[in-house]
């Protein structure tokens, strides 16, 4: 005669839903191990070499950045204290230049306020002012026109007008500290010249105070252009060296230099 034992059934049943627990225990532990194994891949991150490159990067950049900022500065203290004529004036631009060319604007404008401020601590902001304006906008200028490979005379014209502004800034400021008009010294200057010009012409009027003005703005605009062009000469031949040429001069140039 079979009894009916509902204890023992109550236990088979316990440890039936033990094994089962410990079971699904097992296999969610195992499901998520996977499933972290297959998400690791996806995840984004730089690997050692390449943070170290991007590191490497930024420290040459503001390495050379300061390096030729310093240059630039003390190309203009040398000239300062010892002219030699117009040979190191046509570098004043060409180092905030090149910053532009190998690292970008941001680097340059920081090359530039880098030269400011050094020129600030040795010769005093008077200084530091005139060179900024307008050699370290020329040279900003000149680095953003050559990086584009933008033709020669956009860059002529652009950095001629920056000079000229440069050429009136400086004489407005010098003017403003010594209390006298400089600018009457130039008029007298273009006055007699325009006197000479029209004696050798046969013309017996004289010239007018706005046609004197209108000459010495213009005279001042060629003297600008010819400076460009010096400073573009100059870079042809020594960025092409350091591996970071500038556009192609007009043909007629490379005829005269014999340049390909």
């Amino acid at each position: 005669m079979n009894h009916f034992n509902p204890s023992s059934d109550n236990t088979n049943q316990g440890s039936e839903l033990i094994s089962n627990s410990l079971s699904d225990d097992s296999n969610w532990v195992d499901e998520g191990d996977d499933n972290q194994e297959v998400s690791l891949p996806s995840s984004n991150h730089i690997s050692p070499v390449a943070a170290s490159n991007i590191k490497n990067s930024k420290t040459l950049a503001m390495v050379e950045t300061a390096f030729l900022a310093s240059t630039g500065s003390l190309i203009w203290l040398i000239n300062y204290y010892f002219p030699l004529g117009p040979i190191l004036k046509i570098f004043f631009p060409v180092p905030i230049a090149l910053v532009y060319l190998r690292w970008g604007h941001r680097a340059a404008w920081m090359g530039a306020l880098v030269s400011g401020l050094l020129l600030t601590v040795l010769m005093g902001p008077t200084r530091s002012i005139v060179f900024l304006i307008p050699y370290g906008l020329m040279g900003i200028q000149l680095g953003y026109c050559w990086q584009r490979g933008a033709n020669w005379g956009f860059s002529l014209v652009t950095g001629a007008l920056i000079g000229t502004f440069g050429f009136f800034f400086r004489f407005w400021l010098f003017s403003i500290l010594l209390g006298e008009d400089l600018w009457q010294y130039v008029i007298t200057q273009v006055t007699e010249l325009a006197e000479w010009v029209f004696l050798k012409l046969g013309i017996l009027s004289q010239p007018t105070f706005e046609l004197i003005q209108l000459l010495a703005v213009v005279l001042i605009l060629i003297n600008s252009l010819i400076y460009l062009f010096a400073v573009h000469l100059v870079s042809l031949l020594v960025l092409d060296k350091l591996g970071n040429p500038i556009p192609r001069p007009p043909k007629w140039v490379k005829v005269i230099l014999d340049y390909e």
